[in-house]
């Protein structure tokens, strides 16, 4: 017998959460962001770059993939949701970043996240970017640098 996978939660209850931390996260407060993270938080960044990758876990996602990021910043980031798209577990943000690094380098970059959620938290993560833009505006993660 095949299992059925009910959502937990309905696409607008999924949207709102994640509209309102995009909300909070265009004034420069990350952290409900960080708040809806589960545990087993996965974050994927595709393509052939230091940042390239899995991080798998909220722990490792804040210590190799967030803290390294935000080390490189001068300047508050800010990030603006363009538009929202709700489908059952399934949250998908196109947005745009603001924020200039300690080298002096403007890092806005353009996203589009896809978000997995259940039970109310970010379950999966997949963020597509200008890839170009990190490897000109970023230096490499330390844990890149030494693999």
């Amino acid at each position: 017998m095949t299992a059925v996978h009910t959502p937990t939660h309905t696409a607008e209850q999924n949207k709102a959460l994640i509209t309102g931390i995009m909300d909070e996260l265009s004034r420069g407060n990350g952290k409900p962001f960080v708040d809806a993270m589960a545990d087993e938080f996965a974050w994927t960044l595709p393509g052939r770059n230091a940042w390239s990758g899995t991080y798998e876990g909220k722990k490792e996602v804040r210590e190799k993939l967030l803290a390294p990021l935000f080390a490189q910043f001068a300047t508050q980031y800010c990030n603006t949701a363009r538009r929202i798209l709700a489908d059952g577990d399934f949250v998908v943000v196109e947005c745009q970043g603001a924020v200039t690094t300690k080298t002096g380098k403007a890092y806005d970059n353009s996203y589009c996240y896809v978000i997995r959620l259940a039970e109310g938290k970010m379950k999966h993560l997949n963020e597509y970017m200008d890839t170009s833009l990190v490897e000109d505006a970023l230096e490499a993660p330390t844990h890149a640098q030494s693999a």
